[in-house]
């Protein structure tokens, strides 16, 4: 079993803000895969596939982002997971818009969902899959974090969408996730 986290802030003022990139690359891979968010439990909007024969639990926390691991680690422990079944997707201010970083551990550099995550979980030992948002350049970081996508960005972010879910894919599919490091990043 597997659980894919996506991280963001629940609520129609902050659906397409760059902050909720980690809620976008869940969505597009539940419904990929014709599943559906249709259950509540611990703080999460929780949907529940079937791929090659395992359960990959896919959740939105409802925390908001800088509660994030408030919801994560509660469902680690309700379906006795460890940090090696999780990958966390998240936006990343460091890098373009739409590119990708694959990483097996590391700090929370900035990154409130991060920080909670890895002060629940007590480790910073997880799978996560960043997506570029770009940093802001006259603006301060939390109005950049709850800015929308240009039109002409939105098309850079949707081509990082698309290989985030092939990154998962892949994942899942080989149980790997270092080539899948190797070929995604």
């Amino acid at each position: 079993m597997k659980m894919i986290v996506g991280l963001g802030n629940i609520g129609k003022k902050y659906e397409c803000t760059r902050h909720n990139v980690g809620f976008m690359v869940v969505e597009r891979f539940v419904e990929e895969h014709g599943g559906k968010f249709n259950k509540e439990k611990f703080d999460s909007l929780i949907a529940e596939l079937f791929i090659n024969g395992e359960k990959i639990i896919v959740i939105k926390p409802t925390t908001y982002m800088n509660e994030s691991g408030r919801a994560v680690r509660p469902l680690m422990d309700y379906f006795n997971l460890t940090t090696e079944d999780i990958i966390i997707c998240h936006d990343d201010m460091d890098l373009e818009i739409g590119h990708l970083r694959l990483r097996q551990k590391g700090s929370a550099g900035g990154h409130n969902g991060i920080k909670s995550i890895i002060s629940h979980v007590g480790t910073e030992k997880f799978k996560r899959v960043r997506v570029g948002i770009d940093h802001p350049q006259k603006m301060s970081v939390v109005d950049w974090v709850l800015s929308r996508f240009t039109k002409e960005q939105e098309v850079k972010l949707d081509d990082g969408l698309t290989r985030a879910v092939a990154a998962i894919d892949d994942w899942i599919e080989n149980d790997d996730f270092m080539n899948t490091m190797n070929r995604f990043n």
